[in-house]
């Protein structure tokens, strides 16, 4: 459990993350690399005293992890990836500050997007804020994860497509380390699971694909990829459970 500084002093980690993911949309285009968006986010959380809570976690070289395409999570920005007009880009983002952690992550469409990918992206992002919703004293785990496979199948239906909901990755506890328990699954049945407490802080976190939810690790031992070449997206945030309801720590400023 987290005291109301504590949960204050996450949001402000949760500020210097929603910036970094600010510059890397504002920087993200076709010609430009991976690896150009990583130095962006880098630049940008080190401007705000803070550091990169991915760069150097269990051997993974950069700031950021870029997923492109049929990449579902843990991409590895390289100046070799330069993105192109359609591509579709997941960009995950942490940062430290004052030994809070946050943690992040956006969907981009670039050039001119497919209309499946708008669509699957809408899904996920309104996949995660339904299990955010969720988020409430006296509520289940089973709860979150329900409400986001849910609201993905209702999505899928509406759009008269399949989603794969990937199951092997999901959210998980944060605070003083970037991952903690419990992990917290994008499946899920109502009622069970643990009891959520005023205090607690969860990244939520659907990945969805337009095709299988089965996924592949690539050689490089980060990489994650759909089995079917299928493209992938990703939607996450860092809310506090609270007695006035989820407060997303990773929100930008308004």
């Amino acid at each position: 459990m987290k005291t109301p500084g504590q949960v204050d002093a996450m949001r402000a980690t949760g500020l210097v993350v929603a910036s970094a993911l600010a510059a890397v949309t504002e920087a993200a285009r076709p010609g430009v690399s991976t690896a150009d968006l990583d130095e962006v986010a880098e630049a940008v959380i080190r401007e705000a005293g803070a550091e990169p809570s991915f760069l150097g976690y269990q051997g993974f070289p950069a700031s950021i992890c870029s997923s492109v395409n049929e990449q579902v999570v843990h991409g590895i920005p390289s100046r070799e990836q330069v993105l192109g007009d359609g591509d579709l880009v997941s960009i995950d983002c942490g940062a430290i500050l004052d030994g809070w952690h946050g943690d992040a992550a956006v969907t981009l469409l670039l050039g001119t997007p497919r209309p499946e990918d708008e669509a699957l992206s809408s899904a996920c992002r309104s996949a995660m804020e339904a299990g955010i919703a969720r988020l409430v004293p006296g509520g289940r785990l089973g709860d979150v994860g329900h409400a986001v496979e849910e609201e993905a199948r209702r999505r899928a239906a509406a759009d008269g497509r399949e989603y794969g909901i990937v199951a092997d990755y999901g959210g998980h506890g944060i605070g003083t380390s970037m991952h903690m328990e419990p992990f917290v699954p994008n499946l899920g049945r109502a009622g069970t699971g643990m009891r959520l407490r005023t205090g607690m802080v969860l990244a939520i976190e659907p990945m969805l694909t337009g095709g299988t939810d089965e996924t592949e690790e690539l050689e490089d031992g980060w990489t994650v990829v759909t089995a079917d070449g299928s493209r992938a997206v990703h939607w996450e945030h860092s809310v506090a459970v609270t007695d006035d309801g989820p407060r997303v720590l990773t929100a930008p400023a308004s």
